[in-house]
Formats: C-alpha cells, sequence, structure tokens
C-alpha cells in the first residue's frame, strides 16, 4: 500500500459504534437507521419540495433515476464521454441507445452546445454529471431541456455536500443521484440517494428499489414489515441496509469538516502547482464545493511516468476516466466530435485527496510533482 493512497475513509469511533449498534439492534434489512438517513440527506440538500430515497448504490440510483424518466426500449440518451462507466450500463440496462458528446475543456463538464447537435426524434434525456470541483451550469442545462422536452438527470455522485449560485444540489434539478460508495466524500460503505419532484415519482422509486412490493416504506422504517402486499411491476434488490446507513448518518454529521479541510487541501494543492511547469490545474475557486477529488493535466507522453516516479516515492494517483467510447462495448455507440474527451482522457490524473488532510502531505505530493517537471532525472 502506498504511503499516500490516492484514497482514504474518514472512519473512527463513531462509524465503529453506530455500526456496532446497527447490528447489535438485530434488524439487518431497510429499516429506522434508513428512515433518518434519507432525513438527513435532505436536510443537507435543504428543499422542502423534494422527496429523497436511499438505494443501495450510486449506479443502482442512476438505474432508478433513467426509469423514474421514463427512459427505455429505442430511447436515446445523451451524455459525456467523459464519465463513469455506471452511467453508461444504467443506459443499457434499460434498453435505451447511449450518445456520446463532448466535454467542455476547462470545466469537464458536457458541452451543451455540441449537445444541440445530438438531439434526434429518440432522445428522451440528458445526464449532466458534475465533475469533481466543478457544479454544471443548470440553467443552461434545464434551457437545453426545455427546448427539447428532455428529462435531465443530475448525476452529483461527486458533489453531495455542494452548491451552485448559493443552491445546495439536489434542491434545484429534475431528477438528481448521489453516491456514498466506499471512495466517496461522505461513505456509507456503498450506499446511494435519489431525489425526485414528486411523491408519485417517490412511491415509484420506493417500489422499484424493493423488488417491486407495495410494502410501506413507513412500516419498515419501524424495524417491521408488512407480511402481505401486492407487486405491480418490475423491481431490484436496490434497498439500503440498516448498517450501511447507520454509518452514512456519522458521516453527515462529519460533513461541514469533511468540506472544509477537503476545500482547503484542494486550495493548496492549486497554489504550490499552479507555475509547475507542464501541469494544468482546475479551473475551480472550490469555495462552494465538496471536493471528491483533485485532480491535474499533464502531457500525455509524461503521464504514465509521472504515475511511475510518484509511486516510487509512495505516492498513489488515479485515473478518472477513460472516456466511455474507448471501452470494447461502447465503441460503436453514435457520437459527435469528441476531441477534447480524447485529449482530456490523455492527460487527466488523479492526485491523493482525504478528508482531513494535512497541509504537509500535500508539500509532499506537490513537491514529488514538481521535482519530475523541474529536475533532470
Amino acid at each position: 500500500m502506498a504511503d499516500i493512497p490516492v484514497f482514504k475513509p474518514l472512519i473512527g469511533p463513531d462509524e465503529i459504534a453506530a455500526a456496532t449498534e446497527s447490528l447489535e439492534m438485530g434488524w439487518l434489512g431497510m429499516g429506522s437507521y434508513v428512515a433518518e438517513f434519507e432525513k438527513r440527506m435532505a436536510d443537507v440538500i435543504n428543499a422542502p419540495d423534494r422527496h429523497v430515497a436511499a438505494v443501495s448504490t450510486g449506479t443502482a440510483a442512476l438505474h432508478v433515476a433513467l426509469l423514474v424518466a421514463g427512459v427505455g426500449e429505442g430511447d436515446e440518451v445523451i451524455v459525456s464521454a467523459f464519465n463513469c462507466s455506471a452511467d453508461y450500463q444504467a443506459i443499457s440496462w434499460v434498453g435505451a441507445d447511449i450518445v456520446f458528446c463532448d466535454c467542455d475543456d476547462e470545466t469537464l463538464e458536457l458541452d451543451i452546445a455540441k449537445a444541440e447537435e445530438l438531439v434526434s426524434e429518440r432522445t428522451k434525456a440528458i445526464i449532466i454529471m458534475d465533475y469533481d470541483c466543478i457544479i454544471s451550469d443548470y440553467d443552461k442545462v434545464e434551457t437545453f431541456a426545455n427546448k427539447h422536452n428532455l428529462r435531465v438527470i443530475h448525476d452529483a455522485c461527486h458533489s453531495f455536500g455542494s452548491s451552485w449560485n448559493g443552491k445546495m444540489v439536489g434542491s434545484y434539478s429534475d431528477i438528481c443521484v448521489f453516491s456514498f460508495d466506499p471512495v466517496k466524500t461522505i461513505t456509507c460503505l456503498d450506499g446511494g440517494g435519489i431525489v425526485v419532484r414528486t411523491e408519485e415519482e417517490l412511491k415509484y422509486v420506493r417500489e422499484l428499489r424493493l423488488l417491486g412490493m407495495q410494502q410501506p416504506s413507513e412500516v419498515m422504517y419501524q424495524n417491521k414489515r408488512a407480511w402481505t402486499f401486492d407487486v405491480e411491476r418490475v423491481g431490484f434488490r436496490y434497498h439500503l441496509l440498516n448498517l450501511h446507513a447507520a454509518i452514512g448518518i456519522k458521516q453527515i454529521e462529519k460533513l461541514d469538516d469533511i468540506r472544509s479541510s477537503r476545500q482547503e487541501a484542494s486550495k493548496h494543492y492549486s497554489a504550490k502547482l499552479k507555475n509547475v511547469p507542464n501541469v494544468r490545474t482546475p479551473n475551480a475557486s472550490f469555495e462552494e464545493v465538496n471536493p471528491f477529488l483533485y485532480y491535474i493535466r499533464v502531457p500525455k507522453d509524461s503521464r504514465d511516468e509521472l504515475r511511475d516516479y510518484l509511486k516510487e516515492r509512495g505516492i498513489d494517483t488515479g485515473i478518472h476516466w477513460q472516456p466511455g467510447h474507448w471501452f470494447s462495448l461502447w465503441k460503436d455507440c453514435r457520437k459527435g466530435d469528441l476531441s477534447v474527451t480524447d485529449t482530456v482522457g490523455d492527460e487527466i490524473l488523479s492526485l491523493p485527496l482525504h478528508s482531513m488532510m494535512a497541509l504537509e502531505t500535500v508539500d509532499a505530493v506537490c513537491d514529488a510533482v514538481s521535482d519530475f517537471f523541474t529536475n533532470e532525472r
């Protein structure tokens, strides 16, 4: 294991005690801790006109979101080619076709101007993803979606606890999804969340996450279950467990400290690296975000050598991500010009970022990157 891993969970006595208590309760499925976790999510996004449901993973949330949006066989979904493969898999699961759009060179978000060229009679929805420390311009997204009568799935798996123009992520978009997987800023070990607009959509989500069963969540939230119920639709085993929710509750209690520490580390990275030759840092102030990653862009021909150099010094790195159209499964999907995505895919590099990360650790990483580019090796 690297001396400085790229990810490091913030798990301490509070989470361990909460996990123990949830196990000792003896109700291991979806129960009272899940109800409390959903309430904590709702408190964070601060949107009384929205409805929140917890699910087993962020990928499950994406799948359910597409179904809520009415996406199905024969439809098309426009999505950035610079994204996590979970988004592409979810589109395939509902029987729709992926349409790859380029990303913007500055923000790494989906390029709305290029998306205009990809709309067809079959386009049903668009997925907008917040990449790391930059939140998508939802005004542009909403204008585009309204113009073409599209549903919007806001992939906020990187941005729980962030805000945009003073509004909390999850409070303003059409359908929003979160991830609480092992490496996210807030973790449930694994978990996800979905935010919808109406009680009818919430009812649909609750049925989908529990095998289509019309078993009242309010009953299960009391650590009980109904033994008679109906099933009217296909569903999935996507519910969150009490154990995972108990850990998530304790993580949300630390959200302010997690966010401020990651903002401080990210700002320190950018200040230290801004004048290093061949290193491009994010165009971000980090003021409104809860940063998931800290990334840099470096010349294609240097990236692998830099990764090896850092590894030799005990510093782990990552690549988030390989573009979708580079994978064999999706290489033949319809797409527009993806020249920016291709460049970003060759240049992107994630540096270590942890909650409560010591600035001395950031300095060590920055010094190693600087040494690589400024000193003869």
